[in-house]
């Protein structure tokens, strides 16, 4: 008789978002034992790194999607958090994997397609794409380099740029929310000053012409998608490096917000301009850069590899998620 295989061990790394919750419940409902990294544990905390080494010793697969979220305002005190919470927490784990003597095969970790320019003009791939500048692009960029510090021959490193990523608990609720209070319109870009603190910082979003009109490209993916694909880069060794997690078929502010709507049931949205937006965004502690930035990422490695996408079309994508968030509760309830 053939022995079983051995029981899969994969430890994930701020597992209490939306994306780290379903990956973990998707995970466990395979049979697989399925250790958690947090502040307070289960399994290993943050600044323990006896609990992160015997987490990471012997286990198959190793997913990091720890760091504060940036739906917030970008005060010196939020900027401080965002850039600790990912170069601490990946360098922790990186020092976990050099340890181990039984390291990960494979260590993915959470990364952004923000990190590419305001690209409103072509597409931005891993061959092709340029890098920006402004504080979100450094936190990315310097996000990246403390993951791919140092030498960990056993261990293959993916970083995932993921585009946006529409689910239930994702930046999608509130825009629901908007849609159905008649607010579900294009959000307009314009000019708008700033003061030398925010110009020093790099978090003032710059007015970009060619974006007006709602015309601002927006690179999505969908959350089953994101699932999808960390299962095939578990199974496909040959690829390392940065990958663009989105969908391949982008659209723009505009169209997006128009599918919102018919997900939502809207008959009408009111378009809202960067005026309404800035003074919107103080109000609930967020920044206007979240849905004024151009992203249009494509993911050529991944389709150059085989990956073949569950969601192709944002509005396929926001109907599924509406519909199945309507099975279970309303929307009440973060890009």
């Amino acid at each position: 008789m053939t022995a079983p295989a051995p029981r899969r061990r994969v430890v994930v790394a701020g597992a209490s978002g939306f994306i780290g919750a379903r990956l973990v419940e998707s995970f466990r409902a395979e049979g697989a034992e399925v250790l958690l990294v947090g502040r307070t544990g289960p399994d290993a905390r943050w600044g323990d790194p006896a609990s992160l080494a015997r987490a990471v010793d012997g286990a198959d697969l190793l997913v990091n999607l720890a760091g504060k979220s940036v739906n917030c305002r970008y005060t010196a005190e939020n900027r401080r958090e965002i850039f600790r919470s990912r170069l601490d927490t990946t360098r922790e784990l990186r020092e976990a994997v050099a340890a181990a003597e039984h390291p990960p095969a494979l260590w993915i970790n959470s990364s952004t397609a923000t990190i590419y320019r305001h690209a409103d003009d072509r597409p931005m791939t891993e061959s092709a794409g340029e890098i920006g500048e402004g504080f979100s692009v450094n936190v990315a960029t310097s996000w990246e380099e403390e993951f791919f510090r140092g030498d960990l021959p056993a261990t293959r490193r993916v970083a995932l740029r993921m585009a946006i990523v529409l689910g239930d608990g994702s930046a999608l609720t509130p825009l629901v929310m908007l849609a159905r209070a008649g607010l579900g319109g294009p959000q307009f870009d314009g000019r708008w000053p700033a003061t030398r603190a925010r110009l020093a910082a790099g978090t003032r979003h710059r007015y970009r012409p060619r974006s007006r009109g709602g015309r601002q490209r927006f690179s999505w993916i969908h959350l089953d998608d994101v699932l999808g694909i960390i299962r095939f880069l578990d199974a496909h060794p040959e690829i390392d490096g940065p990958v663009n997690a989105s969908a391949p078929t982008p659209t723009d502010n505009r169209t997006f917000m128009a599918s919102v709507r018919r997900a939502a049931g809207a008959r009408f949205g009111l378009p809202t301009w960067r005026w309404m937006l800035e003074l919107g965004s103080a109000v609930i502690r967020t920044e206007t850069e979240l849905v004024l930035k151009s992203r249009w990422a494509l993911p050529e490695r991944l389709e150059a590899a085989g990956y073949r996408f569950l969601f192709h079309r944002h509005d396929d994508a926001l109907a599924d998620i509406v519909t199945k968030r309507g099975r279970h509760r309303p929307v009440t309830k973060s890009l």
